[in-house]
């Protein structure tokens, strides 16, 4: 196309937009986002990309986000579960280098991202991690918002800028909206992710986490930032998102912040709040004085506050209270460098069409005290308006009035809040009278300034602050009381002038400032009574405490009143605060009180614990108080100075309990409150206030046994003080609990408190008197010599003194003197035995205290064993060199003895284990193997029940033989089955046999490895082939069909094949065999390879897919392959003829592409008459020895068929025909062939008519004469018309002519010729009209030309040899044809009788038709179960009806029922001759065809029928084909329906029905060599073949019978069971499936009884029926022709397996 052409049809097309699956897309971009924290790992990563300093990441509930934050907000009473409450959405904030417009464009675009990193951070990929959380992020930068949603697949993002925000916000932010509601992630670990996170961030300082509107979590980093003269120190003059930086004035240290609170959970955004000065003062938690820790305390205060309400809250530590490590932040400067990233500056530019401006000015309009009053009293003059005071000029609004303003190069609607005006570069609305905070972009440039605002602000409070310090301390102490009062006139205005209250219309500026006011600085400086202190510093005051605290600063009454705003906000803020308990920590840490201040301490906090719930709540702060308080006694420098951590007071001393009895001399520990300070107080009042508790007897002795305060109480010196701690412990013991006495236990049992007569010993290595068995044991000895007895001997049991030795001595002492043997060991054990402890037992199973028994000719070993290494004695155990026991021969050994079983709980081994027998099975000793194994057999159903022979799939240890050879082998190598030693697999060992079961052996190889054996090793030789193929045969059911089909592809079949250099084996694949004797067929094994290896090796080759011979497809695929080779290898035209002659019998098999080759190939054999150029000796096949036959092979569409003699003797010479026989001939037409009469045109030529030839009456009446005789003798073609049709008046005509000519041309190819002749009689072809036969009266009639013309126009296929018959008819006299044996009286009469029947049986059925149309139209129509054929069509496989006034009987040849189904309708008899087995077809339900006549009147159109006999060997080798064909069943699950040929019960129908089960079959299992398929719905299929194992016999029984007769294949058929339906019988493929459930119903009880012939001659004609289906699928005259051949064919084998029976 031209490009002017191009260019104007692109001028008149539209664009349209190109789309994708966006949803998809981001689908797979999200599968790799899978860890913890994903979206905030990618968006932390890219805030630091971009160069952020700051991030806060807010989760907000669904009703924070649906309501308003009210102006006041009261504590919660209760605060949601972190773990359960759910979130509705995620922010993210970041305040990176926000968006330029390429971000925002960048930001729809997936892994699209700047590659500038020194500019902005890439937000590619990482954004689209928000999609695996939400459906629908919102992302707001630089004033501006993307929201993101979905339309269908396609993901759109619309964008937009911001209306409002909340706060001026250095974030660039990320809303999600969850895709459903969520808890958040784990609070703690979400905050050591973040702060692992910070620390490796290279930009990013600070990451902030709210939930709703709490920030429990912020982390912040920086370093230090220069200071500049003129501004205070502890401001900060760099704002958080760093965007603008005050120039003057400027003094910032920046460190790294955390602000934790204690109830962990993150806050989101919410909307800002109104500033605290117009709030009321938040209750502090009720009592104030534990404000900081927990809510619910009362405290009472002598300072005005707010009336306060009591509330009560679950938890006493107030988890809203964050720890905070804050950051100095000090920032006056007016003048602030802007440093704006080029996205915002973009935005702003666009949004003001103006640049950011590198520097920018901030005014602040500050009055002083004196300048304030003289304005004041000018304001007096004006009119304020009904919301408040309005001032003028440059006064101080201290009221809160709103005159102060927002000045925008004049002044603006928007109130600052504070005392003073402001002005500088804000970003307005359209209208230009308010700050613009609804633009996302403009509301940040805004907000920043307001922040620099709130930060000039606290720089000029801060100033004023520093004056007055200075003033005062220039005064000094001594201050005059009006310097007093003018500093604190001046402190109040200035408190009056920053106090922040609600600006308008939009309350965020205040706030906003407000926020950066406090925040800017670390502390915040006010008056107090002390003079200018911070406020953290400061108290309100409270008389309660002043006995505890002293000097602490408190807030100036004045202050209270005349600035009470000011106060206000710094309650609300908490920064000043009423006395706390931490005031009250801090004083007590400061100094440790006196005996009176602690008494009144500790009577202060008792009266704080007036009942259980207080005391409840009091019980949280309790260790910070024991931990801070220190008090002293006795005199300060004295002996008796004792300094007393109160924290480490644990005890009182109770004289009324069981402590009492300790003696008061004795040491106590210093854990109890000495009764100088405990006498002053009740007991119960101690233990309820701190929880302290009485001494117990139990902390008395751990501190007697511990610490050892002086010799004469240390237990491990002094006797008799353990004698006088023991008598304490024995007169207390009855009444101790259990609890108490193990605790004592516990606490003697390792302390040397025992006297002994060696000294102090511990209980454990102390005995009694009685178990001195050695005489030189450390007994118990009481130094007063009291006896030991009752409690007390209760107690030195429980402490562990022991009355037998232990053990390790008597081990020691046995070793050393060998006095004492195991079986003496053993009885004293059994003897003490109840004595010995779990531990002992424990000690003596691990202790190696056994010697084993020596085995003969070795000498004793000293090594020593444990109980559980050791095995009783046996003698089988000693033939198995097994450790025996060493248990001598001074006691016998008895396994029932008490000695036995203590041995035996020790772990004395019984028998050896699994392992060990199987090991000692596997030595390399033969006599042990012997031992061990028979031992394994004797034991393996009692002992080693637990025999698993896959724990020791492959250990060696089963004897086998392996090629003649003794073997070693393991279970998953042995085999049990014998015949296997023949492939060199190892099988058991003669002494072996018959305990494969026992073992777990398997009896015969897996089907795998069958497979990899015969691919590994295939047979060498064909001895050895048949060897293996034997053997494989019977395994045949194990193989998979896969496997099997693998097997067909392996070259292991041995075949002997000529070579060059003689006979050579070569292995080839099993689909390439075929089964018989290399002499089976000559001409077939010169093409294909046979083989025999026996009925059993075959049956193996034939499921590996060798086939019994070459199928007919095969050979014509070797014709095509090389018809000349084929012809030579066939030695000849017969041999050559034979084999296609085969093809054409069975062209049915051929599929669709092998005919089409077939009709385009050189293949078909040809024959070609050439005349002799002289006379030789040669003879041709016809017998004409003027020509010789010439053959090639052609095309189909290069022969012709020679169906016209006299036009091949015209022509023959210059064609190719087919062989001259009507099979061959059907079968070339089939490929293309055609016909010579078709392809010549006669042409004749006459000369004048003679009407009324009496030589013309003559021949008519002659030929109508000698019709019948050649009628009758003619049996094989099918004629046009009847006799009595023809022999009606005017239906033949012979006419005269006084000279014919006829022309004949052929055109075929690249012949072209046409002859003429003259002739005597020809018969001019008509479709219509009489049959005509014209005459020539010029020259003697000839009675072959007669017979030939006749027969042309009376039969639709005329043969040679009919002419010939016809025409010895015509020239013969009756007298000669009678002595010729024609007996033509009868004949004639008969005709005569035929033609009257035929006429009367005509005009009945007229009568029959022509009632039933009356009936039909006196009735409604009713539905019929066949279709009615269309009249005029004849059905397929039907007769064609005679005329109605046919005279003669037609009888119909047989023609090759395999070429087609026209014509197929008997087997060469009259239809009312058809044979016996016709009738049991029609008891199957199928119609036959011998009624079916040709309706359609005169002469019908030459159909082109085959005429001749069929030879009764192609029959014969049909049928054999069908049953070779058949073959087994593979598949384990039949689903083919479409190809299930089906026998069914009903009656009713004429037809298989080929639609099929309704159910599939499965394989059920083998009877004999026959599969057994189940339907679905059959139950119990685990066990049917058991439950049917008698029918099941009885029934192979009868199919192995009918196998016999005929001669097929068992494994070819299969049966079936089903519990519905008609279906008999079915062929899948060629596998015949036969019905067990009609067996039984029919001839099953018949069979049981010994009468077996009803069931053989039934489904031997089943099975006859199933099996020419191999032949024919549908039913129709052909299948019913085999069907009838093949029970011909074997009706003697019936009759003799019958008499068998």
């Amino acid at each position: 196309m031209a490009i002017q052409a191009r260019n104007q049809l692109w001028a008149t097309g539209h664009d349209e937009t190109v789309e994708v699956n966006q949803r998809a897309l981001i689908d797979k971009v999200l599968a790799r986002y899978s860890g913890e924290f994903t979206v905030f790992r990618e968006l932390l990563q890219n805030s630091d990309d971009a160069q952020s300093k700051e991030v806060e990441i807010r989760f907000e509930t669904r009703g924070f986000l649906e309501d308003k934050v009210e102006e006041e907000s009261p504590a919660p009473t209760r605060l949601p579960n972190l773990k359960s409450a759910l979130v509705h959405q995620w922010t993210f904030k970041n305040d990176g280098i926000t968006f330029r417009e390429e971000d925002w464009n960048r930001l729809k675009k997936i892994a699209e991202g700047n590659p500038d990193e020194e500019k902005i951070g890439a937000f590619g990929v990482g954004f689209y991690s928000l999609f695996s959380v939400t459906e629908e992020p919102f992302v707001t930068s630089g004033g501006e918002w993307m929201g993101f949603h979905w339309k269908r697949d396609q993901l759109l993002a619309r964008r937009g800028k911001l209306l409002d925000t909340a706060e001026p916000s250095k974030w660039t932010s990320f809303e999600m909206s969850l895709r459903e509601d969520t808890p958040i992630p784990a609070a703690f670990d979400f905050t050591r992710f973040l702060a692992s996170s910070i620390t490796f961030m290279n930009h990013l300082s600070t990451i902030s986490v709210y939930f709703d509107d709490k920030r429990l979590t912020r982390l912040t980093k920086s370093t230090g930032i220069p200071k500049e003269l003129g501004l205070p120190k502890t401001l900060n003059v760099l704002n958080k998102s760093k965007m603008m930086t005050l120039d003057k004035l400027k003094s910032t240290s920046l460190l790294i912040q955390a602000d934790v609170m204690r109830w962990v959970y993150t806050s989101g955004s919410e909307k800002a709040p109104a500033p605290s000065a117009i709030k009321p003062v938040k209750p502090p938690a009720p009592g104030g004085f534990f404000a900081s820790l927990f809510s619910g305390l009362t405290s009472t205060s002598t300072t005005p506050h707010p009336p306060v309400t009591t509330t009560e809250t679950s938890k006493p530590i107030d988890p809203l209270k964050t720890d905070t490590t804050s950051v100095s932040l000090t920032v006056f400067s007016a003048d602030a460098d802007v440093k704006v990233d080029q996205k915002l500056a973009a935005e702003l530019h666009r949004s003001t069409k103006k640049s950011v401006p590198k520097k920018i000015k901030y005014e602040l309009i500050y009055t002083g005290m004196d300048e304030y009053k003289a304005s004041k009293a000018e304001d007096e003059q004006q009119t304020f308006a009904t919301s408040g005071s309005i001032f003028q000029g440059l006064r101080a609004d201290l009221d809160g009035m709103g005159s102060a303003r927002i000045f925008i190069g004049h002044a603006t609607s928007q109130t600052t809040g504070i005392g003073g005006h402001m002005s500088a570069r804000f970003l307005p609305t359209v209208e230009r009278e308010n700050l613009d905070l609804m633009d996302r972009n403009v509301a940040i440039w805004n907000k920043e300034l307001l922040s620099i605002g709130g930060t000039v602000s606290r720089a000029v409070y801060e100033l004023e602050m520093d004056n007055i310090k200075h003033m005062s301390d220039s005064a000094g102490p001594a201050k005059s009381p009006e310097l007093q009062t003018w500093l604190m006139d001046r402190a109040v205005h200035v408190l009056k002038f920053f106090t922040f209250h609600q600006s308008t219309p939009s309350a965020d500026v205040s706030s906003l400032m407000e926020q950066a006011f406090f925040a800017c600085s670390t502390g915040f400086r006010i008056i107090s009574t002390n003079g200018i202190q911070d406020v953290a510093d400061i108290r309100l005051p409270d008389a309660q405490f002043s006995s505890f605290l002293k000097d602490l600063p408190v807030l100036p009454e004045q202050l209270l009143t005349a600035a009470r705003p000011m106060v206000t906000a710094l309650q609300n803020r908490k920064l000043v605060k009423a006395i706390t308990f931490n005031d009250v920590l801090k004083e007590l840490r400061n100094r440790p009180l006196t005996e009176d201040e602690s008494v009144a301490c500790l009577t202060w906090w008792i009266s704080l614990n007036k009942d259980g719930e207080s005391a409840a709540r009091l019980h949280s702060i309790q260790k910070q108080l024991l931990d801070a308080a220190v008090f002293t006694t006795g005199a300060t420098g004295s002996k008796e100075e004792r300094i007393i951590p109160l924290n480490t007071i644990q005890t009182i001393l109770n004289p009324r309990n069981m402590a009492g009895n300790i003696p008061l001399d004795a040491p106590f520990p210093p854990t109890m409150l000495p009764p100088s300070f405990s006498k002053s107080f009740k007991s119960d009042q101690l233990t309820f206030a701190f929880h302290w508790t009485e001494l117990t007897l139990v902390e008395w002795l751990r501190f007697i046994a511990t610490s050892g305060p002086s010799p004469e109480y240390d237990l491990s010196v002094s006797t008799l003080w353990s004698e006088r701690v023991l008598g304490i412990l024995a007169r207390a013991w009855p009444s101790l609990s259990s609890h108490m006495k193990d605790e004592i236990v516990q606490v003697l049992k390792s302390s040397a408190c025992i006297p002994t007569s060696h000294g102090p010993k511990i209980p454990e290595e102390t005995y009694f008197a009685n178990a001195d068995i050695f005489h030189d044991l450390p007994v118990v000895k009481l130094p007063s010599g009291s006896a030991v007895k009752g409690n007390l001997e209760r107690v030195l049991i429980a402490l562990g003194v022991r009355k037998h030795v232990e053990l390790q001595i008597i081990f020691t002492r046995m070793i050393k003197t060998n006095e004492w043997t195991i079986s003496d060991l053993i009885k004293y054990l059994v003897s003490v035995k109840d004595s010995l402890s779990a531990e002992e037992k424990a000690r003596l199973k691990l202790t190696n205290a056994f010697s084993a028994e020596s085995t003969p000719g070795t000498e004793k070993s000293n090594k020593r064993y444990r109980a559980e290494q050791l095995f009783e004695p046996s003698p089988i155990f000693t033939q198995l060199e097994l450790p025996i026991i060493d248990w001598g021969t001074k006691f016998k050994w008895r396994s029932s003895s008490e000695e036995a079983r203590f041995l035996f709980d020790l772990g004395l081994q019984r028998y050896p284990s699994l392992s060990t027998l199987i090991d000692l099975c596997a030595s390399s000793k033969p006599q042990i193997r012997v031992v061990a194994f028979k031992y394994l057999l004797d034991n393996i159903s009692t002992k080693y029940q637990d025999y698993d022979s896959q724990d020791f799939h492959s250990v060696k240890f089963i004897p086998a033989t392996k090629n003649g050879s003794p073997y070693l082998s393991s279970p998953g190598e042995v085999l049990s089955g014998q015949e296997w030693e023949v492939l060199g697999l190892p099988v058991l060992a003669n002494a072996a046999l018959g305990v494969g079961p026992k073992l777990g052996l398997r009896e015969h190889p897996t089907s795998a490895f069958i497979v990899s054996f015969l691919e590994a090793t295939p047979p060498r030789d064909i001895p050895q082939a048949t060897v293996m193929f034997n053997l494989m045969s019977n395994r045949i059911s194990d193989l998979s069909s896969s496997q099997l089909q693998k097997l067909s592809q392996l070259s292991i079949v041995p075949t002997r094949q000529k070579k060059d250099n003689g006979i050579q084996i070569i292995n080839i694949r099993p689909s390439q065999c075929f089964f018989g004797h290399e002499g089976k067929d000559g001409f077939h094994s010169k093409l294909f390879v046979f083989i025999d290896f026996g009925a059993s090796a075959n049956s193996f080759l034939s499921a590996c897919g060798a086939k019994r011979e070459p199928s007919v497809e095969e050979i014509t695929l070797m014709l095509l392959a090389d018809a000349h080779n084929f012809y030579q290898l066939a030695g000849g035209p017969n041999s050559f003829l034979d084999e296609i002659r085969n093809i054409a019998v069975n062209s049915r098999l051929l599929s669709n592409g092998t005919l089409a080759r077939l009709k385009n190939a050189p293949v078909l054999l040809a024959l070609q008459r050439r005349v002799l150029v002289e006379e030789t000796s040669k003879k041709v096949v016809d017998g004409d020895e003027d020509w010789e036959t010439q053959y090639d092979l052609k095309r189909p569409d290069q022969i012709v068929i020679a169906d016209d003699s006299n036009s091949l003797q015209l022509f023959g010479d210059k064609l190719f025909v087919a062989p001259q026989e009507d099979m061959l001939e059907a079968f070339y037409i089939l490929l293309g062939s055609k016909r010579l009469s078709a392809l010549v045109q006669e042409n004749y030529e006459v000369t004048n008519e003679i009407n009324n030839s009496p030589q013309a009456a003559k021949l008519q009446a002659h030929i109508l004469e000698r019709l019948p005789l050649f009628l009758h003798e003619h049996t094989h073609a099918r004629t046009k018309t009847s006799f009595t049709w023809l022999s009606s008046s005017n239906n033949f005509i012979v006419r005269s002519f006084g000279k014919i000519s006829v022309v004949k041309s052929l055109k075929f190819g690249s012949v072209n010729l046409s002859k003429r002749q003259a002739a005597s009689v020809v018969g001019p072809k008509s479709n219509r009209g009489p049959l005509q036969i014209w005459l020539a009266n010029d020259v003697e009639t000839d009675m072959y030309e007669v017979a030939t013309s006749f027969n042309r126009l009376f039969f639709e296929t005329p043969k040679a040899n009919d002419a010939l018959l016809f025409m010895t008819i015509l020239s013969t006299d009756l007298q000669a044809l009678k002595r010729r044996g024609y007996n033509v009286e009868r004949i004639e009469r008969k005709y005569r009788e035929q033609r009257a029947e035929q006429r009367k049986a005509a005009e009945e059925r007229q009568a029959v038709e022509d009632g039933k149309v009356k009936s039909l139209m006196s009735k409604p129509p009713t539905r019929v179960s066949t279709p009615t054929p269309i009249p005029g069509t004849p059905l397929p496989g039907a007769f064609h009806e005679m005329p109605q006034n046919t005279d003669i009987p037609i009888e119909h040849n047989p023609v090759p029922p395999s070429l087609g189904e026209k014509g197929l309708n008997s087997m060469g008899r009259p239809n009312s001759t058809l044979n016996p087995f016709h009738k049991f077809g029609r008891k199957l339900g199928f119609r036959g065809t011998e009624d079916s006549l040709d309706s359609s009147p005169g002469p019908s159109i030459p159909r082109n029928p085959i005429q001749g006999a069929t030879p009764l060997g192609n029959i014969t080798a049909n049928i054999d084909m069908a049953i070779k064909a058949c073959r087994p069943e593979s598949g384990n699950l039949l689903r083919n329906r479409e190809q299930m040929q089906q026998v069914k019960e009903s009656l009713n129908e004429g037809y298989c029905d080929i639609s099929g089960r309704a159910e599939d079959l499965q394989h059920a299992g083998t009877v004999g060599a026959l599969k057994v398929y189940l339907s679905a719905e059959v139950p119990d299929k685990q066990t049917f073949l058991t439950d049917k194992s008698a029918p099941l016999q009885r029934f192979l029984g009868i199919v192995t019978s009918l196998a016999r007769i005929y001669s097929l294949p068992l494994t070819s058929l299969h049966i079936f069971y089903d519990l519905t339906g008609p279906l008999i019988a079915f062929n899948r493929n060629a596998s015949i499936f036969l019905n067990l459930r009609f067996y039984e119903a029919w001839h099953d009880s018949e069979v049981a009884s010994g009468d077996l012939s009803t069931a053989l001659v039934s489904w031997y004609f089943t099975l006859a029926h199933e099996i020419a289906h191999n032949l024919v699928q549908p039913h129709n005259s052909e299948h019913e022709f085999y069907f009838a051949a093949i029970c011909e064919r074997h009706v003697l084998q019936l009759g003799l397996e019958a008499s068998k029976s």
